[in-house]
């Protein structure tokens, strides 16, 4: 699954980093705490690995 915007992308690769051991996990913070507990190593390539050309900032939330 891709990364929506350029903030979730970013927050996937520092998840990943502190994964592989490469960053602290005490440092992380906010969506790349919870990514980092929740989601594989596979998954977090997946989006880190989303290019972000053409990507907002931020996603856009919609309401039902």
């Amino acid at each position: 699954m891709p990364a929506k915007s350029k903030a979730q992308q970013k927050a996937a690769g520092a998840a990943l980093a502190a994964k592989r051991g490469d960053a602290k996990i005490s440092e992380l913070k906010g969506a790349s705490k919870s990514m980092e507990k929740s989601m594989s190593e596979r998954q977090l390539e997946e989006l880190a690995a989303t290019k972000r050309k053409g990507k907002p900032d931020h996603a856009v939330e919609k309401k039902a």
